[in-house]
């Protein structure tokens, strides 16, 4: 590579990463407890346990926990129900209207029954009453700072810089590397040279991870517009045919239990997570839509929604996912590592401790620079160390 050529990198790699530093470390600290958020949500939960009842033991029906949540809340129009399918729960969400939730997402709430007994749990009010809860927090900083759709973007675009910034450390890290070892940590020079050299060693080792963290954070940041792009297109086009058709009343509706039960018995390769109920702005003013998810280890993180008429029951076919929000699903994941039980979370956990050290370091290197000590370039040895300051893959040592 030659010398103008390797400062345009320099230069690409310094700038990238001073942007994108501040936000960085806030997603690697908003992000560490995300990895555990199922445990530590369970933890802070004071709901009343789920009842003890032989292995195998039947499942309320969905239709009794939807009648239970409307004689609950008498004028209230059911949005969407959960069924879990790792814990014994069923989840309804309920809401003024789809009108009203569509306005303010706020106004929505949600009832948690034992999906054995049909026990109400937990249930919180409208419009976060109750507050927001920690995972709930961590999430918002760490997708889009409260910010909604901008902040979606804007994280985003941070997630691009951090990997531009890492695909340009990888550049000027290899001229940095052939007068040394790989791995090699000065522990004898300068602190700064200990510092460089363990943040360059640091950023190499887990620079697969990084590369994929980033890429799948970048591809999740898109999430709102891509789901706006399919509902406008395919999902539009689909329903074409029914525009004009007015949505069913709840006394029109036919049983959700059947509904989901229809899904399961013609797609058995998935099995439903979620009824969306008929006038959704996202879903089909005039269908349940049934969420499925695949059975198999590999498959259960791909999402595909299935249509059934909410007036006759009739099944009305599965709904192909476009390859981008295949990609998106496939992102999520690879992202937060929740897919390989807690030895894998604990691994994610490791490596986000270890990219908070990298952009502390690299932090550290760049606030320290006018304190560092120039030596022209003829002095040899320590001119090499300058020389190595700019091949960091963050922030800080690249001058």
């Amino acid at each position: 590579m030659t010398r103008s050529a390797l400062r345009k990198w320099f230069w690409i790699h310094k700038w990238t990463s001073l942007v994108c530093t501040a936000f960085l470390l806030l997603i690697c600290v908003t992000g560490l407890p995300l990895v555990f958020h199922d445990e530590i949500d369970d933890l802070l939960d004071n709901a009343p346990p789920y009842a003890s009842v032989p292995a195998g033991a039947p499942r309320v029906s969905i239709d009794s926990v939807v009648d239970a949540s409307r004689k609950l809340y008498p004028g209230e129009a059911v949005l969407f129900t959960f069924v879990d399918d790792d814990e014994p729960r069923i989840v309804v969400t309920m809401g003024p209207s789809w009108e009203a939730f569509a306005e303010n997402r706020k106004s929505a709430h949600w009832i948690r029954f034992d999906a054995h007994t049909g026990q109400v749990l937990k249930r919180n009010r409208p419009f976060n009453a109750d507050g927001i809860g920690f995972s709930e927090l961590m999430l918002r900083l760490h997708r889009d700072l409260f910010a909604g759709l901008p902040g979606d973007l804007f994280m985003g675009f941070m997630g691009l810089l951090f990997v531009v910034a890492t695909v340009s450390g990888i550049v000027v890290y290899g001229p940095f590397m052939r007068k040394l070892d790989f791995g090699t940590v000065r522990a004898d020079r300068s602190r700064r040279i200990k510092w460089l050299d363990l943040h360059n060693m640091l950023g190499v080792v887990t620079l697969a991870w990084l590369l994929v963290v980033g890429v799948t954070g970048v591809i999740n940041e898109l999430s709102t517009p891509l789901f706006g792009l399919w509902q406008q297109t395919e999902v539009k086009a689909m329903l074409a045919p029914l525009r004009g058709t007015p949505t069913p009343s709840t006394a029109e509706m036919s049983s959700p239990q059947a509904a989901f039960d229809k899904v399961n018995a013609e797609l058995p390769e998935m099995t439903g997570t979620s009824i969306i109920f008929p006038g959704s702005p996202f879903g089909s003013p005039y269908h349940y839509l049934i969420w499925t998810k695949g059975r198999t280890a590999l498959t259960s993180r791909l999402f595909s929604p299935a249509l059934v008429d909410a007036r006759n029951g009739q099944f009305d076919g599965a709904v192909a996912m476009p390859w981008y929000l295949r990609a998106l699903q496939v992102s999520r994941p690879l992202h937060f590592g929740d897919y390989g039980g807690m030895p894998l979370k604990i691994i994610w956990a490791l490596l986000d401790l270890v990219t908070i050290a990298v952009l502390g370091s690299g932090l550290y290197l760049w606030l320290s620079r006018k304190s560092f000590t120039r030596v022209p370039e003829a002095d040899s040895e320590l001119a090499a160390s300058n020389n190595a300051a700019r091949s960091a893959l963050t922030p800080g040592a690249v001058e």
